[in-house]
């Protein structure tokens, strides 16, 4: 019988899956759309999961990750729940166990993670904007009527790129427009919206950071062979891309909990868990003044968990 371990990343855009054998290897994968929908979603996982995976398998262990960890965790019983910088940082470490410099860009959200000797002594996340994130491209690619695949490859034929204003969504689309205006091919202004990206990036997240090699690319956004290119040109060095890359964060949870486990027995529910109606509600805490927004998950009448709190005083999971 085969035993695995599970990793389970919910993001605001997409979720991923990653099984690893008891030796650590990726067994079997999984990378859709979150579609705004977390809870069924991560159940359709399950059962698209399952069907990939041998039939005698064992589920030794679940780990999530991801900003819908919490909710996943409930959902099937996970044994371990982890912030995404240590997901991403510890499957970089996988496939390159001297990484110094770990870049994680996903749909709506980005990462910069630094190592020495295999520890993470800094890290930062963007805020509230997506200028520099999946999502920016994705709409571009949209307003050109053309797939984010098709971007990047044809961001990869520039030889004269424009400089893209690239700190804000509003912004780059004016600039871009009024580039197509002048007359400047449709390849150059896609190349220079990959280094507005990159820009952006680097601004934000890595300033003041040292960004040493070597130096892993991994996300959604690693796919873009115009982001890579931009990222290699402005650091000047090799960017490294997993052939994973999209799964890190699933593969890093799938990993610690491989670690975690040591043979204790798993709190996974089972594949049955995808078939398990769950309500999802939440209310204000009233209890001090942080008024905090309490996050609640129900099975018919039963609250099975309760999260989102400062402190402790409605945790249950």
């Amino acid at each position: 019988m085969l035993e695995v371990f599970l990793g389970i990343d919910v993001g605001s855009v997409t979720t991923k899956i990653a099984a690893v054998d008891r030796e650590g290897q990726l067994t079997a994968s999984l990378y859709r759309r979150t579609e705004g929908r977390p809870i069924e979603v991560v159940q359709e996982s399950l059962r698209q999961i399952q069907a990939i995976l041998p039939t005698d398998v064992d589920v030794a262990g679940v780990g999530t990750t991801g900003s819908g960890r919490q909710l996943a965790a409930v959902v099937v019983g996970a044994d371990l729940v982890k912030n995404e910088i240590t997901a991403h940082a510890v499957a970089a470490l996988h496939f390159v166990p001297d990484v110094h410099t770990v870049m994680d860009i996903g749909g709506q959200d980005s990462k910069l993670i630094i190592l020495e000797d295999g520890i993470v002594v800094d890290f930062a996340m963007n805020s509230v904007c997506a200028a520099g994130t999946g999502s920016f491209l994705e709409q571009q690619a949209h307003r050109l009527n053309i797939s984010i695949e098709e971007l990047g490859r044809r961001a990869m034929r520039s030889r004269h790129p424009v400089r893209i204003a690239g700190r804000c969504t509003v912004f780059a689309e004016s600039d871009m427009i009024h580039k197509q205006q002048m007359g400047h091919p449709v390849d150059d202004i896609l190349y220079g919206l990959c280094q507005a990206l990159v820009r952006n990036y680097l601004n934000n997240l890595a300033l003041g950071k040292m960004l040493r090699p070597p130096v892993v690319f991994q996300g959604g956004v690693a796919a873009n062979a115009g982001v890579v290119r931009a990222f290699a040109e402005a650091l000047e060095t090799e960017v490294i891309v997993p052939p994973q890359h999209e799964v890190m964060g699933a593969l890093g949870a799938a990993l610690l909990v491989r670690e975690r486990m040591n043979g204790q027995p798993t709190r996974f529910r089972g594949f049955g868990a995808a078939e398990i109606e769950y309500r999802t509600s939440s209310f204000e805490c009233r209890a001090c003044p942080n008024r905090c927004e309490i996050a609640e998950i129900r099975v018919g009448r039963e609250v099975v968990a309760r999260w989102g709190g400062r402190c402790d005083r409605w945790e249950m999971a």
